[in-house]
């Protein structure tokens, strides 16, 4: 398929097929392609958790208003960002790209780790996680776009308890907090409701308008 063939043919599956698993080599272009996402400053400011465990996601489905892909999925993929910019988060991407490149510091780069300093850790925890959780949504995008190309179902969802998750993964003492959810395995198109359905957008007429 094309690539618009491949996003006509997505939908936000409401009914997987558990019996059906997402194989690895699937899996992990997907996993890469959501690691190659764009970010701000290429900080990369959240982690992904990947939950195949049964135990757990059933505890998540009780989070997520008892939404049976969460548990019907193959691989339930946690988008969690850093709940705040430090120093030390900054300088850390820093001297890792740095390093990856093998171009030592110069005055540009340096200048521009300083304007980071300056200007992210004294903002706060709130306006930064409102940032950070912004560029998880462009990594979501990604994710639903890679699936689609390798023909697996996904369903984004923002309908959990973020805090009780948190409390459940541990992930606030690792300075993250959960944003979005993205199940991912195949629909079960004879139970889902909304698989026989049209998909609808609002025509490029009243959507796009180009400047000249």
């Amino acid at each position: 398929m094309t690539l618009i063939e491949q996003l006509n043919w997505r939908y936000a599956a409401k009914k997987m097929d558990p019996s059906k698993a997402v194989p690895q080599d699937k899996l992990d272009r997907i996993l890469e392609a959501i690691r190659l996402t764009p970010t701000s400053s290429g900080l990369q400011p959240y982690e992904l958790l990947v939950i195949t465990n049964k135990e757990i996601r059933e505890k998540i489905k009780d989070l997520a208003w008892g939404q049976s892909q969460v548990v019907d999925c193959s691989h339930l993929i946690v988008f969690a960002a850093w709940d705040d910019y430090t120093a030390e988060r900054i300088n850390g991407s820093f001297d890792f790209t740095i390093g990856e490149r093998g171009v030592g510091t110069n005055e540009r780069t340096e200048a521009y780790r300083k304007n980071m300093l300056t200007n992210y850790p004294p903002r706060g925890p709130a306006v930064n996680f409102e940032h950070t959780a912004k560029q998880t949504y462009i990594a979501l995008g990604f994710a639903m776009i890679a699936a689609a190309a390798e023909e697996v179902d996904s369903t984004p969802m923002e309908g959990f308890d973020p805090v009780a998750l948190d409390e459940l993964l541990g992930l606030r003492a690792k300075g993250l907090r959960s944003v979005t959810i993205l199940p991912l395995g195949y629909r079960d198109a004879a139970n889902d409701w909304l698989a026989p359905m049209k998909k609808v957008r609002r025509p490029r007429s009243s959507f796009v308008t180009e400047i000249n």
